[in-house]
């Protein structure tokens, strides 16, 4: 079978939602939602290893040092493994005060039963029922009709009632999720809801839960967010309910649609750390948290050490997160375009000139440092990198700083030497082929040993032992200056004759470790540019040493 050249034969159109006025597309978020994590139900029961209770136990304390409030911890009634470790959560005061457990299951009363004993003694709790109200469930799966689907939700919630008066020591609350939510009818969703509420009698000071899945992402996100808004405007009794999301990704857009859901007016979101979850994943709750966080919203989440928390994630659901996985991949903050490089690199030293707190850097969103990323790793080279990325590379690892045209003149030995490897290369590769370049004395032709400075009227004497061509000369130039005078000396012994383009120097770190960095650009006689660079604790030996790489380079 091959792909429809007219799939409209096989699948319809989502219908719209019939909403005549839509206010969230004029929303801006300015808080944070209530969070669940639904890492150790939903996300664990997606895996192809479940968690074992060690598992679980490290990322139930994993999501409650980030500031998750609100934890699904499993699905009790689905067997003994789960039921005991939900049960020992409590009987061990593993619980924080703050942190209020969520346990899902069918609408059935011995599961709900079992639910609720998993949990008996917390000091508060959810207890979170659902049944699907879809029509293709309805016809396909139950072969029941709406009626008979929404007396299923009634039982369960009469359920929900009895149980919590059953086991009055915890301050129990509840939550109902009509299942595939959003390709059921509104009204129909809307009508199981109240019957829902009508039997537990929510108020605003004591809400109910309503979690309004889309169990299968089956339309853009704007659709979803205008079912969302029609559903908030016309539910009775809004104010006595907290209307949470539940999206997944088979679209890829779960992350939009719930981001455009809490503009329509929804209160909380339930979703994966790094979107683990059934088939294509849940929404990510990272990805929301830390996009809020770039716009200036606390999240109330703490990704301040992401890395940790991707080990622990990885660890747990034994599976990777991406490498371009938004905020926590190992690549999202890494450019190897020369273009995207030269950008970074301006925006950083343009944050070091003027001190500005604002973020503003070209191609990073988010300072990588309020994650605990260095920025070793934003720039990496390859045979697409460009001047700006090995002059970053170079000041970051060895703190030179290149002047632009010999930035530019270093950046093809570095791409020359990527085009040969076929490969990255690290901090170490660069500096290894600076070095070749520019500073090494071993098989070049001229090898500083020893100098010295006389003044002779406004004239400066240049007085030096080199090793030229592998023989020790004492040779001597005059000139106006330091390093005129040394080229003077170089041209009396055989050397390039060159004049000084350009010459900078400043200083690589501080107090009794400082080091003098010192850059020089020569022209030769039949017009070209030779560059050097010299390193020494003293200034005015690293210009002589970049004066004499500059010959080298002849």
């Amino acid at each position: 079978m091959t792909m429809l050249r007219d799939p409209s034969v096989k699948y319809n159109a989502f219908p719209q939602v019939p909403l005549t006025t839509r206010e969230w597309p004029g929303r801006v978020t300015t808080k944070a939602p209530i969070w669940l994590s639904t890492d150790m139900r939903d996300g664990n029961q997606a895996l192809i290893d479940p968690m074992d209770a060690e598992k679980k136990a490290r990322f139930f304390d994993l999501l409650c040092r980030i500031g998750l409030k609100e934890i699904e911890v499993g699905f009790p009634s689905a067997g003994a493994t789960e039921y005991d470790f939900i049960s020992g959560l409590v009987r061990d005061g593993r619980i924080p005060d703050d942190v209020t457990p969520q346990v899902l299951t069918q609408s059935r009363a011995d599961l709900i039963r079992t639910s609720f004993d998993s949990l008996a003694g917390a000091k508060t709790a959810i207890v979170h029922v659902y049944n699907a109200v879809a029509p293709a469930w309805r016809k396909i799966v139950f072969g029941m009709d709406k009626a008979d689907i929404k007396q299923i939700a009634i039982d369960g919630a009469k359920q929900l009632r009895d149980n919590a008066a059953r086991l009055p020591q915890t301050g129990w609350r509840f939550q109902y999720s009509p299942e595939c939510f959003s390709t059921t009818e509104l009204d129909f969703s809307i009508e199981v809801c109240e019957a829902v509420m009508d039997i537990l009698q929510p108020t605003p000071d004591n809400p109910i839960i309503l979690n309004l899945p889309a169990t299968v992402e089956a339309a853009t996100p704007n659709i979803y967010a205008d079912q969302i808004e029609y559903f908030a405007k016309n539910l009775p009794h809004r104010d006595a309910a907290i209307i949470s999301l539940h999206t997944h990704n088979d679209r890829g857009t779960g992350v939009a649609a719930a981001e455009l859901g809490l503009l329509a007016g929804a209160d909380r979101v339930e979703g994966c750390l790094f979107g683990n979850g059934e088939r294509t994943g849940n929404t990510c709750l990272v990805t929301i948290a830390l996009n809020m966080y770039t716009q200036g919203v606390d999240p109330g989440l703490d990704f301040s050490n992401i890395d940790e928390v991707i080990g622990v994630v990885e660890y747990c659901n034994q599976l990777p997160v991406h490498p371009r996985h938004p905020y926590g991949g190992e690549l999202v903050y890494t450019a190897f375009s020369g273009s995207h490089q030269d950008a970074i690199k301006k925006g950083f030293a343009a944050r070091e000139r003027q001190n500005d707190e604002r973020w503003e850097v070209p191609y990073l969103p988010i300072d990588p440092a309020d994650l605990g990323r260095s920025y070793e790793a934003v720039i990496r080279v390859n045979s697409q990198s460009g001047k700006g990325g090995v002059a970053w590379v170079l000041e970051q690892d060895k703190g030179l700083k290149l002047p632009k045209k010999m930035q530019a003149s270093f950046s093809h030995i570095v791409q020359a030497l990527a085009d040969e490897t076929s490969r990255e290369l690290g901090a170490e590769d660069i500096w290894h082929a600076f070095e070749r370049a520019y500073l090494a004395t071993d098989a070049k032709r001229f090898q500083l040993v020893d100098w010295s400075e006389s003044h002779a009227g406004t004239d400066r004497i240049f007085a030096g032992k080199l090793t030229i061509d592998g023989a020790t000369r004492s040779v001597s130039g005059r000139g106006n200056g330091l390093m005129s005078s040394v080229i003077a000396a170089l041209a009396e012994s055989g050397g390039p004759i060159m004049d000084i383009v350009d010459y900078s120097e400043h200083a690589i770190g501080q107090g009794s470790n400082v080091q003098a960095a010192a850059y020089v650009e020569c022209r030769t006689a039949d017009g070209k540019s030779l560059f050097g660079c010299g390193l020494d604790t003293d200034v005015a030996t690293a210009s002589v040493r970049a004066i004499l790489s500059a010959a080298n380079a002849a």
